[in-house]
């Protein structure tokens, strides 16, 4: 029999049964593919990109049912999560979220007891001693861990005002009990000086330094500032330096402290000069140092324009300074010394650029250290070359009076434009040249006063340095410039003052006759005068030999991409910086100020790490250059408390 069909109404009810069952079946799970930018975003999503907790820790928050109570009270939900690890049914996971809440919650309200907590947490984490395994360089926490750590123990460890780090023997409340943090005021003391004034640099935006480099590891990354030491005649750590130091707040057997109310620590600090890595579970840490940020904080504010300008129009600016030679950091017995001299108008701040590529380089930084010559640069050459020769030659004599520091006699000096004039005149030995040049009679023969004969008999029967070994003119004008051959420049020049000792040498001279000397009737004595092409310094020097046992090296600075023959750097032409007898020339497309040039800045690297391999030919204790990561894996710390 044939059964009667349905109704249409039932048929229609039917159907739309069927569509809403289907659809309550359907997943609620889906994907969607997106580009690597957002799949970044998403694994790098933590409390310090997004200010938000990361998955890893909304996973531990979820498995534990804590995560409306952290947003409604993450005190609270902080202290059952505490718990569960107190228990023993927490580990490694709960450690992180605790550091990851810490920090989230220490930024919102909680302020300094959980930045510390965080720290301590994150410590734990990293360093779990014999009761865990340590986390994997390859998971995404270990990275995001240390920066808590260090960012914690950063503004946890911050003054009242919070302009600066307090570095000293403290107790602070934590979350959970109270931190007692030691300290050891010796170690303040850095080559005869005392530290003091220590300012958080990982925070600072740096302009005017093309780039940033920086340590990454485990610590809080420093700027420290340093009390006046005893002063040493030719040599002397600049009274204004800052140096980048680490502090490191190592917690012993920090899984089983964290349980308990009361946490021992003790606060260590590292200056970069002396040491790189630490031992942490007998395994070695590096320390994050924050080189560039240091060095850019020391020179924020200096009255640059005043200095160099000043320094060329007033002839005496620089008497009543200590030293005109002055180091970042005490002598490091072992360490070349590389002297870096300004040009014309200018000081030793032009030589920020290199000195920041240099540096981040461990090759450099573990085998040299940095010196810098300033000088009045309108004064005459001669002169100034005379005082940087008396600098160098008392640096040594202060620093090794007994002649046992075989680095200490590899120097390098690098100087630029002018600079490199008193460079060349500190390895030459001119014999009676430049006197026969500027005098007609010899010295005991002219009418001169005593003081005057000597100072100029000083300045102009040049001898070279004994501790120099290699020279770098970098765009020097050895044949002159002709820049400062025109009227400008020349009307410039007549407005400089003349130091007083230079002027009654000066004046003295004026009353010689044209039997006695060549400069009878001269109007100028200064630099400039000096470098115009023709003067007799420059056509004197051009022709004397640099030392035999000195190395030279000339980089070239040549504008546009015409013929480097006839080229020139706006200031300098190419044939008055071309000297034979050099061991090497290299010429770069730059404008006079080639010292922050790239490319000026890795041929000096090349010579430097060159001369480091020559010199420990001669010096048999010393191995080859350390190279990549390798370097500076020597300077760990051995404090393993």
């Amino acid at each position: 029999m044939r059964r009667p069909p349905f109704p249409r109404g039932f048929t229609v009810a039917v159907l739309l049964a069927a569509t809403v069952l289907a659809e309550g079946c359907a997943s609620a799970v889906s994907v969607e593919r997106v580009d690597h930018v957002t799949v970044h975003r998403q694994l790098t999503h933590n409390v310090l990109s997004a200010h938000a907790l990361s998955d890893p820790s909304h996973n531990v928050l979820r498995r534990w049912s804590l995560t409306d109570r952290f947003l409604a009270q993450p005190e609270n939900a902080m202290a059952d999560l505490r718990a569960v690890v107190v228990q023993g049914r927490g580990g490694a996971d709960e450690i992180f979220a605790l550091a990851e809440m810490s920090f989230l919650h220490a930024e919102e309200r909680g302020g300094r007891p959980y930045y510390l907590a965080s720290a301590l947490y994150a410590y734990a984490f990293l360093f779990p001693g014999s009761v865990d395994q340590p986390p994997s360089p390859y998971d995404p926490r270990f990275r995001l861990a240390t920066d808590l750590y260090n960012r914690g123990l950063t503004s946890g460890l911050a003054t009242e005002d919070r302009t600066g780090i307090a570095i000293r023997e403290a107790r602070h409340p934590l979350p959970f009990g109270e931190l007692d943090v030691g300290f050891d005021p010796r170690e303040l003391v850095w080559g005869g000086r005392q530290l003091t004034g220590f300012f958080p640099v990982a925070e600072l935006e740096v302009h005017g330094l093309d780039a940033r480099y920086r340590q990454p590891g485990i610590g809080a990354p420093l700027a420290a500032g340093t009390t006046q030491g005893t002063l040493a005649k030719g040599f002397q750590v600049a009274p204004r330096v800052k140096t980048p130091v680490t502090a490191l707040l190592r917690i012993p057997d920090p899984r089983s402290q964290i349980t308990g109310g009361q946490v021992r620590a003790q606060l260590e600090l590292y200056p970069s000069s002396d040491t790189e890595a630490v031992l942490i579970d007998r395994r070695p840490v590096p320390l994050e140092v924050e080189y560039t940020s240091t060095l850019a904080y020391m020179l924020d504010g200096m009255p640059v324009w005043e200095f160099e300008f000043g320094g060329f129009l007033r002839g005496a600016l620089l008497d009543k300074m200590p030293s005109r030679l002055v180091a970042l950091e005490p002598y490091r017995s072992g360490r070349i010394p590389v002297v870096f001299v300004h040009g014309t108008a200018s000081s030793p701040v032009r030589w920020a650029e290199m000195l920041n590529d240099l540096k981040s380089d461990p090759r450099i930084r573990d085998h040299f250290q940095f010196w810098f010559f300033s000088y009045e640069t309108g004064n005459p050459v001669p002169y100034s070359a005379l005082l940087l020769r008396d600098a160098l030659q008392d640096a040594v004599a202060a620093l090794d009076p007994s002649g046992q520091e075989p680095a200490l006699h590899e120097m390098v000096v690098i100087g630029h434009s002018q600079g490199g004039l008193l460079t060349k005149m500190v390895a030459v030995n001119t014999g009676p040249r430049l006197w026969n040049a500027a005098f007609r009679k010899p010295p005991d023969q002219l009418q001169l006063d005593r003081d005057t004969r000597d100072l100029l008999t000083r300045a102009l029967f040049v001898k070279p340095v004994p501790s120099v070994k290699r020279l770098v003119f970098i765009a020097t004008p050895h044949g002159g410039s002709y820049v400062a051959g025109n009227r400008i420049s020349q009307l410039v020049a007549s407005l400089v003052r003349l130091p007083g000792r230079i002027l009654k040498v000066t004046s003295e001279i004026g009353r010689l006759d044209d039997a006695s000397t060549a400069l009878a009737g001269q109007t100028g004595f200064g630099s400039v005068h000096a470098m115009t092409p023709g003067s007799l310094l420059v056509q004197t020097l051009a022709h004397t030999p640099i030392a035999e046992g000195v190395k030279a090296h000339s980089i070239i600075a040549v504008r546009g991409d015409g013929p480097v023959e006839t080229g020139d750097d706006g200031v300098v032409e190419y044939k008055s910086a071309h000297i034979d007898g050099v061991e090497s020339e290299y010429v770069v497309r730059s404008g006079h100020s080639t010292q922050s040039d790239p490319r000026t800045i890795e041929e000096v690297r090349r010579i430097l790490l060159l001369h480091w391999e020559e010199s420990c030919t001669k010096r048999t204790e010393c191995g080859p250059p350390v190279s990549g990561a390798n370097a500076g894996a020597r300077r760990i710390a051995s404090r393993t408390r």
